[in-house]
């Protein structure tokens, strides 16, 4: 079984900054790739970045890239997304997600390839 654990939602002004972290559990030995999703209240859920897990490659949503950075360490088995300038918009739930398949530039945010989920972080920032 894999479970998967996010922390770091909260409440920040236009401009802040919150982490989030996700500590993934179980067997995580297979997993390709591990990522964060978006839903906004009245909007369907969105990729926002991916972070393949052997090399690191990374991949954004064009809304939040140079903002948001995603990470992953490998020793604790929890992936972070860092998110600077935020932005009214950027108010959703975040969901963690990890994968046994592979993604790449044209597959990272197709949400169906993603087995694993976490159970969301809201994230509030007002203006």
């Amino acid at each position: 079984q894999v479970q998967l654990v996010e922390s770091g939602g909260g409440s920040v002004q236009a401009g802040g900054s919150l982490r989030l972290s996700c500590a993934a559990f179980g067997y995580t030995y297979n997993f390709y790739a591990m990522g964060w999703f978006r839903q906004a209240p009245g909007k369907e859920r969105e990729g926002v970045a991916v972070i393949r897990i052997s090399g690191g490659s990374t991949y954004y949503a064009d809304s939040v890239k140079g903002r948001f950075t995603i990470t992953l360490d490998n020793a604790k088995n929890t992936l972070y997304l860092q998110m600077n300038s935020l932005k009214p918009d950027d108010t959703a739930i975040y969901y963690c997600a990890a994968t046994p398949r592979v993604v790449n530039t044209f597959l990272w945010a197709r949400q169906s390839l993603y087995n694993f989920w976490g159970q969301g972080a809201q994230v509030t920032v007002s203006s």
